[in-house]
């Protein structure tokens, strides 16, 4: 019957069946598409029998059209089988094999004069991806989005591992529970935030991480969000739906689109093995390849920087005490400095020295800038020019002071929302920067947009973050983008785009700390779309020891910092605490020092999202090897089998690991560390104290 079906899906007009079928490559999933009697597209997927999506619906509701919803007739479906293997310009592996098998359903809407638009399937043995295709017709040219009414049907009441939908952050604590607890949940779970517009008492932020009852792992998210607002999900408890729920703008609509265009892709990744969702690379294989000619500059970097004692309150960001500021009219020269601003020449050459002892490539500086004394929580356009340093921030000799030591300086520039304001001074800024030395930037949209009405989620603000990483493009600088939305996977497009936050990071340690699952399952969700700039390797774990009005703790062991520069991969790696607690730690310090930010290979041992994860990888171009492993909040054993070890060859290990007595409430920073001699044929079993980690340098 399949092979029926193949031949003549490849005739044009075919209107006298409406099931078309494909699976993937290695026959273990199955996507079926078909009308229903109203003319309604819907699809659904198996995987080894299991469902996975039961029948559900596609479609798109427009405002001032006839809404795409119903009323269809197949005109064409087309079928095609692609493999190729692309090289990155930074990852997780040297090399990613692309492998699909597509199925585009052109469908036209008689009633509408004939309007057709395409749905096009692209099935991988890790997972779907489905997107809108509008060509460009008569009948369908400029039209406004109501919402786009894709579902997701599930076989089950899964368990979830959520965050409460919103329009403006996803710096939320991941809820574990089922589907069907999500409402009574949701009140808890939204926790404040200075930007958030939390949009349903059900709704869900992707990547969506669930695990059904008969043991399979699935994941919803979206790949290549160009042009489009970004998707939630909202969630209908009594049936187990999930239909996608769009970012609105200001006046309440959620797309303004002109043919021909294409939405981003839908995607489900499902596994009967946790690990297989952590080693896929379907949102990345969904994008389109590099823009770039030249890569040359993009570099993965490992840094330092003059932040974390800013996050802690040990220092500050803003140069005086003042309470209102403007730029180009306040003379800073003659207002009284605190005493506790951090970017000042003398402390960021400590910074620089320590980062070229060290090996470091950067080191990044906030708060170097005029405008932080009345930054925060004001919606103010002329927040900062992002080229006019504080009196005590000498651009040009820091930028010769860290040249001649090898060392690079990262921008920052904290937006405050004002979006409109960045754009206005956008080239002058990356033009100070490549004028300066800069080769990268820590961007920040901390607050509500400006324009006010906008969400930092919207199709408005997905315009600007491509426009900045394109802008920055022009210049050769690469972006770090902190508060912006999610990554899908652009990266592979746009590979200066070499970090992003989109999630709690380590500063909510010192905001009253993550809970002890958090890092077992951000792989499983945030990072499905690409890197986190999570900024680990935090060794004082009391915070009150840098600010004693902050009673904040970190919730990992010293050993687990260690761990997660292997299982929270980025290709932009910082060393967060303060040089002077490093010097008191230099021998763990060493496997911050010695771990790599590119890897040839990727290797998950063990994996269970929320609980724990094991990874290996092997470091780019070299003979070199890293385990990390942690644990949620439950002390456990880990297996570590080095199978993945060349055969025939002798290496040593160094195995940092949680002291006898480790506990990451009452002893964090109890480790020790030990070699021994491992091959291919070892196996290791590894206790991990509570919210614990071990992490193994081989070589």
């Amino acid at each position: 019957m399949k092979h029926f079906f193949m031949a003549l899906a490849l005739l044009a007009g075919i209107t006298t069946f409406a099931q078309q079928q494909i699976t993937s490559p290695d026959k273990n999933l199955v996507l079926t598409f078909a009308l229903s009697a109203k003319g309604e597209p819907t699809y659904e997927l198996t995987y080894k029998k299991k469902p996975v999506i039961k029948t559900s619906k596609l479609g798109i509701e427009t405002k001032d059209v006839a809404s795409m919803l119903d009323g269809f007739t197949i005109d064409k479906a087309e079928t095609a089988t692609f493999d190729e293997t692309w090289t990155p310009v930074w990852g997780e592996e040297k090399s990613i094999r692309n492998n699909y098998n597509e199925l585009a359903v052109t469908l036209s809407q008689k009633a509408q004069k004939g309007r057709y638009i395409r749905i096009r399937f692209r099935v991988f043995n890790d997972g779907l991806g489905f997107r809108y295709e509008f060509p460009e017709q008569p009948e369908l040219n400029y039209f406004v989005i109501k919402e786009e009414r894709t579902q997701f049907a599930l076989a089950g009441d899964h368990k979830a591992f959520w965050l409460p939908g919103d329009y403006d952050t996803q710096e939320y604590s991941t809820v574990t529970s089922k589907l069907s607890e999500v409402r009574g949940k949701m009140k808890d779970a939204v926790t404040p935030n200075q930007s958030q517009t939390p949009f349903s008492p059900t709704g869900l932020q992707t990547p969506l991480m669930m695990k059904s009852q008969d043991g399979l792992y699935i994941n919803i998210h979206e790949a290549a969000l160009i042009d489009y607002s970004c998707m939630s999900l909202n969630l209908d408890d009594k049936n187990m739906v999930l239909e996608s729920w769009l970012t609105p703008d200001a006046v309440g609509n959620k797309g303004y689109m002109q043919s021909p265009f294409q939405s981003p892709w839908r995607t489900v990744i499902v596994s009967d093995k946790a690990g297989d969702i952590l080693l896929s690379r379907l949102t990345y294989n969904l994008n389109e390849p590099t823009k770039f000619k030249d890569t040359s500059w993009i570099k993965p970097v490992k840094y330092v920087g003059v932040w974390w004692e800013m996050i802690t309150g040990k220092s500050t960001w803003a140069y005086n005490d003042l309470t209102s500021v403007k730029l180009g009219e306040t003379d800073y020269s003659k207002t009284k400095p605190n005493g506790k601003h951090a970017a000042n020449n003398e402390h960021v050459k400590m910074y620089i020295d320590f980062a070229a002892q060290h090996g470091f490539d950067a080191v990044l500086v906030e708060g170097w800038n005029e405008g932080w004394e009345d930054w925060f929580g004001k919606s103010k356009d002329f927040v900062f020019d992002f080229i006019t340093p504080y009196p005590d921030f000498n651009v040009q000799e820091l930028h010769k002071y860290a040249e001649s030591k090898g060392v690079k300086i990262i921008m920052h520039h904290e937006t405050s929302g004002s979006v409109r304001n960045y754009e206005r001074w956008m080239d002058k800024a990356y033009q100070f920067m490549a004028d300066n030395g800069y080769n990268a930037v820590k961007s920040g949209y901390v607050g509500d947009i400006i324009p006010r009405g906008e969400y930092h989620y919207g199709q408005w603000m997905i315009n600007h973050y491509l426009y900045a990483i394109e802008k920055a493009a022009e210049y050769k600088i690469m972006v770090n983008a902190h508060e912006a939305v999610r990554p899908t996977g652009l990266a592979r497009t746009y590979p200066n785009l070499i970090g992003n936050e989109a999630a709690r990071g380590t500063e909510y340690e010192s905001f009253g700390g993550n809970n002890a699952d958090h890092t077992t399952i951000l792989p499983f969700t945030r990072l499905v779309g690409g890197p986190m700039d999570y900024t680990p390797g935090i060794f004082q774990t009391k915070v009150n020891a840098y600010n004693p009005e902050n009673n904040s703790y970190i919730h990992t062991t010293l050993v687990k910092q260690l761990a997660l520069y292997v299982t929270l991969y980025s290709p932009l790696q910082m060393a967060a605490d303060l040089p002077e607690t490093y010097n008191k730690h230099l021998d763990a310090f060493q496997f911050i020092k010695d771990v790599a930010v590119d890897w040839d290979q990727t290797w998950v041992l063990e994996a269970e999202p929320g609980d724990y994860i094991t990874m290996a990888r092997k470091a780019k171009g070299k003979d070199e090897y890293f385990i990390g492993s942690i644990t949620d909040e439950n002390a456990r054993t880990a297996t570590i089998n080095f199978d993945f070890l060349p055969k025939g060859k002798t290496f040593t290990a160094t195995i940092y690991a949680d002291g006898k007595d480790a506990d990451y409430i009452n002893n964090p920073q109890s480790y020790k560390i030990t070699t021994m001699k491992v091959t291919s044929k070892t196996k290791l079993k590894q206790k991990l104290a509570t919210s614990g980690g071990c992490a193994i340098s081989i070589k």
